[in-house]
């Protein structure tokens, strides 16, 4: 295996390392806990346990596809969804009401989190849409097609 594989690799599994194994793991390991917290924002009913699994699955399902190459673009574009929605949901820095208050601030502490997950959101959709406008395009033409990040890399166009 070549150094630039091995880079795209371990540059993937940085990306993706949070969800896969960590979160998931605690997550499964802690389930009736996950449930409790997300019982807040769905009382009803056993939707907060279908979250909670709709999100184990998530967790493993997509950085797998992310990491193997295997529709890595829907794979990456899920998560960013997923980043985004759990941002809305779970991290809502306005709601403690201290976010300008001197020391502590579980406002602040939750708004890091917030964009930490925007920013995670922004690298995945960098394996989604590409780095440069013209690849954008290519994702909405075949949105389960993959990236190939471990193929040989072509002779750089423009040369």
């Amino acid at each position: 295996m070549s150094l630039s594989v091995l880079l795209a690799l371990a540059l993937r599994y940085v990306l993706v390392v949070l969800f896969f194994p960590f979160s998931a793991l605690d997550k499964i390991i802690n389930f009736q806990g996950a449930v409790g917290q997300a019982r807040h924002l769905f009382p009803r009913g056993g939707l907060a346990a279908t979250m909670i699994a709709a999100g184990v699955f998530i967790e493993i399902v997509m950085p797998l596809g992310i990491l193997t190459g295997v529709a890595d673009r829907l794979a990456a574009f899920i998560m960013a969804g997923y980043c985004v929605v759990t941002a809305i949901l779970f991290k809502q820095f306005w709601t403690p009401g201290d976010f300008w208050h001197a020391g502590e601030s579980k406002g602040r502490n939750l708004f890091w989190d917030f964009l930490k997950n925007f920013s995670l959101a922004g690298g995945f959709l960098l394996i989604t849409f590409g780095i440069g406008a013209a690849t954008a395009g290519a994702f909405f033409q075949a949105p389960l097609s993959s990236t190939h990040p471990y193929a040989a890399q072509q002779e750089i166009s423009g040369r």
